[in-house]
């Protein structure tokens, strides 16, 4: 087991960064037969690409990747090399003369850090792809390279974001496990009531909190800018329709609530893709309710394994 979103039979995740850049891309695969896929998008500044297919009542009801990705907008081209992976393998919903691969996609905003010129492309995606595995790296990687947390006073009291998975299995084998990448505008608390990651004091050694920062007006003037998302895949081998994954990625979502605080804001884009894989038959509730445990556990993975890096400092520092 290897603890990580990989878990469930048919999922293998790539991840690619530029560390000079601060920026990079994460792709999770589901197999050549795809997966049933759901989305949810709670924040209000998201950046992504077709998940209006997504929706129950459209024809598409499986996707054959997910991307992940920094550089915001720009981002988005990343899975167009993805979609070329794939079709060179052959995988993809059969049209007659070729496949379409059917890879939706979030970004994060991280061209405030590191080099905003530099950007997740195509020919990153395509690599990041081919790279795909079982074991899944965490922190200042694949979309977390840039990821930050914390910024209503600015970049300069920020805190180090990044990638986080986890996972959960019960005896009757139903398996559920996430991958996140955190870059949220609020604060990461752990399970205590305390801030992990988030807005610093002016000395840096503690945490004012994103709460007291707004009580007390200490406000940056980039307040309110779309700079922040918190971008997230859950999986899954239950066997469930596009309607019940829908539910499961709503679900999910109490997950980051739990463990961001505030989350879903103006300038958020926080998004959570849901994948059913199939096998085992499970209750959509009891799968929606351990998705919001394992991404919970995820996003705490993702801000502890960070590191500091060109001055943006992590949380044990």
């Amino acid at each position: 087991m290897a603890n990580s979103i990989t878990d469930v039979q048919g999922i293998t995740v790539g991840c690619r960064e530029d560390l000079q850049a601060l920026t990079g891309c994460t792709v999770v695969l589901t197999g050549r037969e795809g997966a049933v896929c759901g989305v949810d998008v709670r924040g209000s500044a998201p950046g992504t690409r077709e998940t209006d297919g997504l929706a129950p009542i459209n024809m598409i009801d499986r996707v054959h990747a997910i991307v992940l990705s920094g550089g915001s907008a720009y981002g988005l081209e990343s899975a167009g090399g993805v979609m070329q992976y794939l079709e060179e393998l052959g995988i993809g919903h059969q049209t007659g003369p070729t496949v379409v691969p059917i890879v939706p996609a979030a970004v994060i905003y991280d061209l405030a850090v590191g080099d905003f010129r530099v950007r997740p492309d195509k020919e990153m995606g395509y690599l990041t792809a081919k790279e795909a595995v079982l074991q899944v790296k965490e922190g200042n990687v694949g979309a977390g390279a840039g990821a930050t947390v914390g910024k209503i006073r600015g970049y300069e009291h920020c805190t180090k974001g990044g990638q986080g998975s986890w996972s959960m299995t019960l005896e009757n084998g139903l398996t559920v496990g996430a991958i996140v990448v955190v870059n949220a505008f609020g604060d990461v608390i752990n399970t205590n009531g305390q801030i992990i990651a988030g807005v610093r004091n002016d000395d840096g050694k503690g945490f004012m909190g994103t709460e007291t920062a707004w009580l007390q007006n200490n406000i940056s003037p980039v307040f309110g800018m779309a700079t922040n998302t918190t971008i997230a895949v859950v999986a899954c081998n239950a066997k469930l329709n596009k309607s019940s994954m829908t539910k499961v990625a709503q679900m999910a979502h109490d997950g980051l609530a739990r463990v961001i605080n505030p989350i879903h804001t103006m300038c958020d884009g926080d998004t959570v893709f849901a994948l059913s894989t199939g096998g085992i038959q499970a209750d959509v509730n009891l799968v929606g309710y351990l998705a919001g445990k394992v991404l919970s556990e995820a996003v705490l993975r993702a801000v502890s394994a960070a590191q500091t890096i060109q001055g943006f400092r992590c949380s044990k520092d």
